[in-house]
């Protein structure tokens, strides 16, 4: 079995070691580095090339924030999972918009950051609940930008979105519409193009916020 690589970016030494022990007793998964600063992040990253980078937002040298702007403006094929204590508005966005693909807090069980893992790698997109609601609460008090027009994407594309904010993965998004998870996989590409992101996590929250989704398709329990 191919198994997940994993690089850890967290300052503290404890913390560290026990996520690397809960991963590591994983099948599926292995830690490849660890970093403790945020400058040795992006660097490990570019040596290691790792699947995910669990990356922390407090570190010395570099903040979580810019080392995931690095390591994606060169690197966009790793995927980063923001793992972090903070839960600031302003932190959340900043993380959207430097293209991490998940965003959670410290203060998830174990499973659940072992589930968070495995989603990101399968390509979708994840947010801890509590980061969710100030998601949402901050989009419902913006103003949509009406100009743009949703046929921007095509009935099948806006169906592949809307079974996305459900919270459905891939594969059940395939199953549902009679595709192939690789048809839906060349549906996200597409859409990532036409709105010009490059996440799921992105597309709902662009989608949410020029009303081309509402709220009730999206899934309250925050995951993609």
């Amino acid at each position: 079995m191919e198994k997940i690589s994993i690089l850890l970016a967290e300052d503290h030494i404890v913390v560290r070691e026990g996520i690397k022990d809960l991963i590591q007793r994983e099948n599926d998964m292995e830690v490849v580095g660890e970093a403790s600063t945020g400058g040795e992040a992006v660097r490990m990253a570019q040596n290691l090339n790792p699947d995910i980078v669990l990356m922390d937002i407090a570190m010395p040298e570099m903040n979580g924030i810019e080392a995931t702007k690095k390591i994606k403006s060169s690197h966009p094929h790793i995927s980063i999972l923001i793992l972090t204590a903070y839960d600031n508005e302003e932190f959340i966005f900043a993380v959207i918009e430097a293209k991490a693909a998940g965003y959670m807090l410290k203060n998830v069980r174990g499973q659940e950051l072992l589930n968070a893992i495995r989603a990101v790698y399968a390509g979708d997109s994840v947010l801890h609940p509590s980061i969710t609601k100030k998601v949402l609460q901050t989009i419902g008090t913006s103003t949509p930008h009406t100009t743009v027009n949703k046929r921007v994407l095509t009935a099948r594309e806006l169906q592949v979105v809307k079974l996305g904010a459900q919270g459905l993965p891939n594969k059940e998004i395939a199953d549902k519409l009679n595709l192939s998870v690789r048809t839906i996989q060349t549906h996200w590409r597409n859409i990532f193009v036409k709105i010009g992101v490059s996440s799921r996590l992105e597309v709902i929250m662009h989608c949410l916020k020029l009303e081309w989704i509402t709220l009730d398709e999206y899934d309250k329990k925050g995951t993609y």
